[in-house]
């Protein structure tokens, strides 16, 4: 893989809630990256209105607003943002068989462009101690592999897991399956506040498919140098 080809399975996590600079960094990251990711502190602040200014500066948009209701609000919720034309969109695998397939059908109906859903399986701020604490006792690698198995079920397209799972996910769940992978930390970088993760060349021979970097490139004094020397990285994994 060249550097030129890898920067394409990297999406940024613009982590603020000014519009303007969202748009300034999203358009200059455009080559330099597969695309940006909104999260839910943005869209709560800026709101479609800002989705779409960020959008127009040409990078791809990962909406990841993880929706976790029951079915027909999350449903509702899809076709809402649909209009936003997101590349990828985000639910929270725990709310269901039922909520992940009208998520998926709500997606794909009616005319396109269609985002592709994947769902959120552990969060990556999240470890067997945290699980515990809510009931969870089995461990972050048994939830990842039962909640993305039930997400393939219900007709999604990919899940986002830590790097840790990202293996076994892969063996389980073979090749034609998105893994979208936070919780990736260039060597250098501090870990903050993720704990189940690894480093961009760790997760793609792993199998991942998508890394999605925040901090470690926005927060760069040049966040296009750091994209650059991440897709490096990822190229010679």
């Amino acid at each position: 893989m060249t550097a030129s080809g890898a920067h394409e399975r990297v999406f940024v996590a613009l982590d603020m809630i000014d519009i303007a600079a969202a748009a300034k960094l999203a358009g200059a990251l455009v080559g330099e990256a597969g695309g940006v990711k909104l999260g839910l502190e943005f869209f709560a602040a800026a709101g479609p209105e800002g989705v779409r200014a960020v959008a127009r500066a040409g990078a791809p948009v990962f909406l990841d607003l993880k929706l976790h209701d029951i079915p027909n609000t999350v449903a509702s919720a899809v076709r809402a943002v649909r209009v936003l034309n997101p590349a990828i969109l985000t639910v929270h695998a725990a709310g269901g068989r039922a909520m992940l397939r009208a998520a998926a059908e709500e997606a794909r109906a009616g005319a396109g462009p269609h985002p592709l859903v994947v769902a959120v399986t552990v969060l990556t701020s999240l470890d067997d101690g945290d699980l515990a604490e809510i009931g969870q006792g089995g461990g972050a690698l048994d939830q990842v592999r039962r909640l993305a198995a039930l997400a393939r079920e219900a007709g999604l397209g990919g899940a986002v897991c830590s790097p840790r799972e990202v293996a076994a996910l892969r063996k389980d769940l073979g090749s034609d399956f998105l893994l979208v992978v936070p919780g990736i930390r260039p060597a250098a970088a501090a870990n903050e506040d993720q704990k189940r993760v690894t480093t961009p060349a760790e997760a793609v021979r792993a199998g991942a498919s998508l890394l999605v970097i925040g901090r470690p490139i926005t927060r760069a004094a040049d966040p296009v140098a750091a994209a650059r020397a991440i897709a490096a990285e990822i190229a010679g994994a």
